[in-house]
């Protein structure tokens, strides 16, 4: 036989491989899951990523009759949960449920794989400001008031943040570096390990979560200086945006799935499907409003750009700022 005419067998048996795939794809994806899908955390449990995955997880157990059960895997600012994401069968049973520090992490931490190619965005479930927030001992009643005391005084001023290189810290140090100020970093393992500082004044400034804090702005405890979205945050409508006072100034702490790079495209859609209808749910939303986090949803290509810009943000502020993660 020719080595033309093989050439011909192998392209037609290729093509018909390739049509058989193409039809079988949505039987395959109506069959999935068949088995439990497990939830990687790259967090301890009790933070906003964990309680967020195990809300959408149980709908999705609810909404495709398979179990979805969460395996928290923290540790080096989430690295180890997102390598060990990457690294997994991309078959649809190991997905990832994470937060906004993916892109600081994937920025600061250099791991030995590339997260944003590696690991393929399926959907967003949310968005949430986080908090500009003082102690009243600090006399700053807004933003300009905030920033006029660090110019005063550079450096004088402690703010508390999540860890080196990771999503609170970054935020904040953007902060600065919009606002041509100096203050020095304290670094916790969450914002609730900070809040015993925070409320004592010890360290009194903190760019953190919007849930951990509220409770504490609303018993006069706290006072919020501004959102970190580009407009007022309909649950603090009476916070200001920085964007008023730095125009542009916008950073949103998202949460949303994700899977490794080759998970087949049917499964990925019929997950973000999933998503999307667990978010029309009335129990999901109102949920949701009580956090005061907005719903997003949508399709894998608006979350994969949202992370790609988080990304490059991140990483020209690291450089900039001179940031070393040790």
């Amino acid at each position: 036989m020719s080595s033309k005419s093989r050439f011909r067998i192998a392209s037609s048996i290729a093509v018909a491989a390739a049509a058989l795939a193409a039809a079988g794809a949505p039987a395959y994806a109506q069959q999935y899951p068949s088995k439990v899908v497990r939830v990687i955390v790259p967090f301890a449990p009790g933070g906003g990523s964990d309680i967020t995955a195990r809300r959408f997880s149980a709908k999705l157990s609810e909404v495709l009759g398979q179990q979805f059960i969460v395996d928290n895997r923290g540790g080096a600012a989430g690295l180890i949960g997102m390598e060990l994401t990457a690294k997994s069968p991309p078959d649809g049973y190991t997905v990832m449920m994470m937060s906004a520090s993916f892109a600081a992490t994937s920025a600061t931490r250099q791991p030995k794989f590339d997260p944003i190619n590696a690991i393929i965005p399926v959907v967003e479930f949310g968005v949430t400001p986080l908090v500009l927030t003082v102690h009243p001992v600090i006399p700053a009643k807004s933003v300009k008031e905030l920033v006029s005391l660090a110019r005063a005084k550079p450096n004088d001023l402690t703010y508390a943040n999540t860890g080196i290189g990771g999503f609170t810290h970054l935020a904040t140090e953007y902060f600065l570096d919009v606002a041509k100020i100096k203050m020095v970093g304290v670094p916790y393992k969450s914002t609730g390990a900070a809040m015993a500082d925070i409320l004592s004044g010890q360290v009194p400034v903190i760019v953190g979560s919007l849930l951990p804090v509220v409770p504490h702005l609303k018993s006069g405890k706290l006072r919020a200086l501004g959102v970190t979205t580009e407009k007022r945050w309909y649950s603090l409508p009476d916070v200001p945006a920085i964007a008023e006072t730095y125009p542009g100034f916008d950073v949103v702490l998202w949460f949303g799935m994700m899977a490794p790079r080759g998970t087949p495209q049917p499964i990925v859609d019929r997950l973000n499907g999933a998503i999307n209808e667990a978010l029309r749910m009335d129990d999901v939303k109102t949920s949701l409003d009580r956090e005061g986090m907005q719903p997003s949803g949508g399709k894998p290509d608006a979350f994969g750009k949202r992370i790609r810009d988080d990304y490059e943000r991140w990483v020209k502020l690291v450089k900039d700022r001179h940031i070393v993660i040790k």
